[in-house]
């Protein structure tokens, strides 16, 4: 909205410093810096509010240090993240743009998806919540809406960059790095000198004009994607902070990278694909961020509020949807290791319990418990030491994830 404000001041009364609204930098810094504040200044009066609805988590017994403490935390915090990641990008971002429609819509339906479940757990006193099967038919149907925008919208293209013997000196004086904008199925593999993977190849079967069915692939493989990332981030929210510094440190990396995909300068020099519109992403994913961290302010050891399946949902599938849009999800298993670990070690633990089960009529554990960090609690960890080697090995992978940039 300020957007516009400005813009008008801008073209009808040259107001000063009205144009520097129209630098994605400058309105992506306030952004986060009024997330920021916003989750971290109004964020206290959420809880209370939440305290005062006697909105109680209700910790089950795992046989942990300190867990019975926690009962009666308030929950459903995930509200502060959104409310502070939305105001400010309605605030600063162009709201026509496609991929910033693409974000809300994915902030608001898998914030609803986890209020539903939060819900259920506290005020109909039902520990498992929301039935596993509506929460993943939720998260499919999401992927199914993101994956048709970004396929069949006009406003999501990419430009490819052109030979250096068809590249001209334009009028401007400029040369032409980069064809015209067109859609396409391809997408970004780290580590390899040309890397880009089409995702309609595979359906090259089916002989002539297979790319018109490019989208049964494509919608298949963001469904796959934002379901796993979403459920990841859930199962990675067990203890105080580990979330949401873990997420804090995905989004900001995730943030250099639109950036760069949306600047055709820094696009020509780093050789990345160039995705048109695609920068204003840098608005919402830093309001995203500032929300985070803001967030962290009452959520780190001892938490004040946790942020329930409302966040913990919401944080995963907006994580899935930018890496989708900015043609770099293929670097999630390096970027949200930590999510992925998280996954393995649950998918692990029971698949082998039940194996064992089954093999020796004994169900056998790999962990002490899952998910990982449940793991070092059991091996007398404290919860912060946990949480803060976690912090560590996540900014490690994210400076691998950007040196992918130039390592191939």
């Amino acid at each position: 909205m300020l957007y516009y404000l400005f813009e008008y001041l801008e073209s009808q009364f040259r107001f000063p410093g009205a144009s520097v609204f129209q630098f994605i930098t400058f309105r992506a810094a306030t952004a986060f810096m009024v997330s920021l504040l916003i989750s971290s200044i109004y964020g206290k009066r959420i809880i209370n509010f939440l305290r005062n609805q006697q909105v109680g988590e209700t910790v089950r017994d795992l046989g942990l240090d300190g867990q019975n403490q926690k009962s009666g935390t308030p929950t459903m915090g995930g509200l502060i993240i959104i409310f502070a990641t939305l105001i400010p990008v309605i605030l600063f971002a162009k709201l026509e743009n496609i991929y910033i429609v693409i974000l809300i819509i994915t902030t608001v339906w898998m914030g609803l998806i986890g209020f539903l479940d939060d819900y259920i757990k506290v005020f109909k006193k039902d520990k498992a919540g929301l039935k596993g099967k509506f929460k993943v038919l939720g998260q499919v149907g999401l992927g199914i809406i993101v994956g048709s925008m970004l396929y069949f919208n006009d406003g999501v293209t990419i430009k490819e960059q052109l030979p250096t013997t068809q590249r001209v000196v334009q009028e401007n004086g400029r040369v032409k790095v980069f064809g015209e904008a067109h859609k396409s199925t391809k997408t970004t593999v780290p580590f390899f000198k040309n890397n880009e993977l089409d995702y309609s190849k595979a359906l090259s079967f089916l002989g002539k004009g297979y790319e018109a069915y490019g989208w049964i692939v494509f919608i298949f493989i963001v469904v796959f994607i934002v379901t796993g990332v979403s459920n990841g981030a859930n199962l990675t929210d067990g203890i105080d902070g580990l979330a949401a510094g873990s997420s804090a440190i995905i989004v900001i990396t995730l943030a250099v990278f639109a950036w760069v995909s949306g600047n055709i300068i820094f696009a020509d020099y780093l050789d990345v694909m160039y995705i048109p519109n695609s920068g204003e992403m840098t608005v919402f994913i830093l309001a995203f961020a500032g929300a985070l961290i803001g967030f962290l302010w009452y959520n780190t050891f001892p938490a004040q509020v946790f942020m329930g399946d409302t966040g913990s949902l919401t944080i995963g599938g907006i994580i899935a949807v930018i890496a989708i849009a900015i043609r770099k999800e293929l670097l999630l298993p390096i970027l949200a290791g930590i999510f992925v670990v998280e996954n393995l070690s649950v998918i692990l633990q029971v698949t082998w319990f039940k194996y064992t089960r089954k093999r020796f009529g004994e169900g056998r554990r790999i962990f002490k418990m899952a998910p990982l960090h449940h793991h070092y609690q059991k091996e007398s960890y404290h919860e912060s030491k946990i949480v803060v080697r976690f912090w560590i090995v996540g900014i490690l992978l994210a400076v691998l994830a950007i040196v992918t940039l130039k390592l191939r």
